[in-house]
């Protein structure tokens, strides 16, 4: 697979704004720590992983900008990020949307090591994914097309937490949904592939087995682990964002209609 080093640095403004909109959240292997190696990235990016003029990403400070890995080196700060799924799954999809060549923009929430309690309506994790998923549609002609959402690693540990995924989870999207206004917003959520071995077979169970409109899931069972055994290798984290895509290509990708290119700022007003 061809490869290519990308500094972390560059991180030039970007005047357009994205046609639509797809949200990242959940822990670290949907930040990302492919290819990190005793707490450093080692740069490589995969071809899959590549940047796209027609990709961009929404900063900590809530800019447009080129989406690039690692996509939430300024969102999940306490560790440091490499490879995760969201820029394979942009690349797969982005012609594919609309008339094909339109913006993606990219809505990078997740935080590692983090339990789903602490994403519940009115903590601080949930607070802030509200906060720049609106930010996303606001000025701009843009739709949220999805959530992405990995997490539950950090729910393996007690029987307690893990028999209360379901519920938890559930309730998760019932409120965000509630809170963007998008009744309807497709959820496709990815079953864990690591965690506590005691309850990690509890929590996939509840993953799989959420059965509400518009939400499906995605399983990284078997998917290549470092050697940390929790966290999805580079070339793991590439196919898991093809899994993405194909999942939500299959699902909810609209019948495309006229291409328009990436769009300049246009108030619409909040959500």
């Amino acid at each position: 697979m061809e490869e290519t080093k990308i500094p972390v640095t560059e991180q030039n403004q970007f005047p357009q704004t994205p046609k639509h909109i797809f949200i990242l959240s959940g822990q670290s292997n949907m930040a990302g720590r492919g290819g990190v190696h005793h707490h450093h990235w080692d740069g490589v990016v995969p071809l899959d992983s590549q940047p796209h003029a027609s990709i961009i990403r929404l900063s900590a400070n809530l800019h447009w900008e080129p989406a690039r890995e690692p996509l939430h080196h300024d969102i999940d700060v306490r560790k440091a990020c490499g490879v995760g799924p969201g820029m394979s799954f942009a690349n797969a999809v982005k012609d594919h949307l609309g008339g094909g060549g339109e913006c993606l923009g990219l809505v990078p929430c997740a935080v590692g090591g983090t339990a789903i309690k602490e994403w519940e309506r009115g903590q601080h994790l949930y607070d802030n994914m509200l906060k720049r998923s609106k930010e996303s549609v606001e000025k701009t002609k843009g739709e949220i097309k999805a959530l992405l959402w990995y997490q539950g690693e950090s729910d393996t540990p007690s029987y307690h937490t893990a028999e209360a995924y379901k519920e938890n989870m559930e309730r998760l999207i019932h409120n965000v949904r509630e809170d963007l206004g998008l009744p309807s917003l497709p959820i496709i959520q990815v079953a864990i592939a690591s965690g506590d071995e005691r309850y990690m077979e509890k929590v996939r169970e509840a993953q799989l087995g959420i059965d509400l409109p518009n939400v499906i899931c995605v399983d990284a069972k078997g998917l290549a682990l470092k050697e940390d055994n929790l966290h999805l290798t580079t070339e793991a984290q590439v196919k898991l964002g093809h899994m993405l895509a194909d999942a939500f290509l299959a699902h909810f990708n609209a019948p495309p209609s006229q291409s328009s290119p990436c769009s300049a700022p246009k108030n619409r007003g909040n959500l």
